[in-house]
């Protein structure tokens, strides 16, 4: 069994604001395998890293430019340049009454700024050459039938974006995430993609895409997931109940088909009832034997994984 990766969730988003270049930089510190970037298009097209399609949650664009949201009074980033939206400064994640979502996470007004997807890559390229390692890259492809609507091909932008850095190869040490399985099929058979593709997995009710995440979860599903993609990223409920603890099927068969699987999101300031940090990892990577996770606390997972004796390296009772 290969090392199972860590992968930093919007970087190091439990001590320091999600996809700042700062929280890339302590992800990379706490030893991350990968640095999730989550991609949404400015209105010059260019990729930057934000989780949502809008920007009230995370930066101060009511006080910056007040008059600029739409008639559902949200703030789109692709209506700003990205000129514009570096003009913004970041702050953690608030809930629309404006109260911080994680409430003990960062609690300054340090001037974080947004950043692109270019920057996250040259970020990693310089550490990797100065530090002698190989972190890769995680890039998720945000609301592509969505930003089609807007006049914007996202995934043709990024894709473009990882060829100019010749990191569109099946070797690169990268992964390219979406949960629009249309979209996941159209950069494998339309667009070309050969990167390694990961299928995210949402529930329904999410209305995350039009994609019908039951299905996706069934035998038949995971068999149309690994004729273009190398994993699937389920969350942790689809994985084990939260109450029994039980596993489901889903590891079992999405192993049979040969898919990594990545879940998310590991977070200590949010575990399942009950549990704390080491029975939920123990869980994951014990009992499920998962390939990886995506957490908030890299540092964490990475200090667990340290602590546990190597599956590839005999105990000396085993000799």
């Amino acid at each position: 069994m290969a090392k199972p990766v860590v992968i930093a969730h919007r970087g190091a988003s439990g001590y320091l604001p999600e996809h700042t270049l700062e929280a890339a930089i302590l992800a990379y510190a706490q030893g991350a395998d990968f640095i999730e970037q989550d991609i949404v298009l400015s209105k010059d097209h260019v990729p930057i890293v934000l989780h949502d399609i809008h920007l009230e949650s995370v930066t101060n664009v009511e006080s910056v430019f007040p008059n600029r949201h739409r008639a559902d009074n949200r703030f789109y980033a692709i209506d700003f340049t990205l000129a514009e939206l570096q003009q913004l400064q970041k702050h953690e994640r608030t809930d629309p009454q404006g109260h911080q979502v994680y409430a003990n996470r960062y609690q300054g007004l340090s001037p974080f700024k947004i950043s692109t997807l270019e920057q996250h890559i040259n970020l990693v390229m310089q550490l990797n050459r100065q530090f002698g390692k190989q972190v890769g890259w995680y890039p998720e492809i945000k609301s592509p039938a969505w930003h089609r609507q807007q006049g914007a091909d996202i995934s043709k932008v990024v894709l473009e974006l990882l060829r100019k850095y010749q990191l569109d190869r099946a070797d690169s040490n990268l992964f390219v995430q979406c949960f629009d399985f249309t979209e996941t099929q159209r950069l494998r058979n339309e667009l070309g993609a050969k990167v390694k593709l990961v299928q995210l997995i949402a529930e329904n009710d999410w209305n995350e895409s039009s994609t019908n995440y039951d299905r996706l979860k069934t035998i038949e599903g995971l068999k149309e997931i690994a004729r273009v993609a190398q994993g699937i990223g389920p969350w942790l409920p689809q994985l084990f109940d939260l109450n029994t603890l039980q596993p489901t099927d889903l590891t079992k068969h999405a192993k049979q088909q040969g898919l990594l699987i990545h879940p998310y999101t590991f977070r200590v300031d949010q575990l399942p009832q009950g549990l704390n940090s080491q029975a939920t990892l123990d869980i994951l990577f014990e009992g499920l034997q998962v390939d990886g996770v995506f957490s908030d606390f890299t540092d964490v997972v990475v200090d667990y994984l340290k602590a546990k004796p190597s599956p590839s390296v005999k105990s000396p009772s085993e000799f």
